[in-house]
């Protein structure tokens, strides 16, 4: 009972720091030399389902893909659990990111509380910028609480 406890703690933690290391990668990567495959992202200059920020879909999974396979190959479940918390923090930032808010796929429309307003509220306001600097909310699921207070305001109304 202990050890799946651990394990758990272990994931919960690393779903956790990836909103963290996101939030750096996003602010310091994406806006900083990463920016020529983040750019499309901010300014669209083709309409296409892809763009080359999705690169980085790729390049964040590694580290759970390598967390996964040496976990599974060499029995260490800390590996494992470690692997499971990013990989579960891609898929939910996935589901938040591309799907929620920027709808690249047409479902979630209809989902509606004061956080998920925040969400977007947060994300309108750094798509508001089209160069890497100047930016601002560069977190995904935590953000601040100027943007809930705003959409309790409108949730008033």
């Amino acid at each position: 009972m202990i050890a799946i406890l651990i394990n758990i703690t272990i994931l919960l933690a690393a779903f956790l720091s990836m909103e963290c290391i996101a939030w750096l990668a996003h602010k310091y990567i994406m806006h900083g030399f990463g920016w020529l495959l983040h750019k499309d992202h901010h300014q669209k200059e083709i309409e296409s389902f892809f763009e080359k920020n999705d690169f980085f879909f790729l390049i964040f999974a590694i580290p759970g893909i390598l967390c996964l396979f040496f976990g599974r190959l060499y029995d260490i479940a800390t590996l494992l659990m470690i692997g499971s918390g990013i990989t579960l923090y891609g898929l939910a930032y996935f589901l938040v990111h591309d799907v929620f808010i920027h709808q690249r796929f047409k479902v979630f429309r209809n989902f509606d509380s004061i956080y998920l307003r925040a969400i977007r509220k947060a994300h309108k306001v750094h798509h508001k910028y089209l160069t890497k600097h100047n930016g601002e909310s560069f977190g995904m699921l935590w953000v601040p609480l100027k943007y809930f207070k705003e959409a309790r305001r409108a949730n008033r109304k």
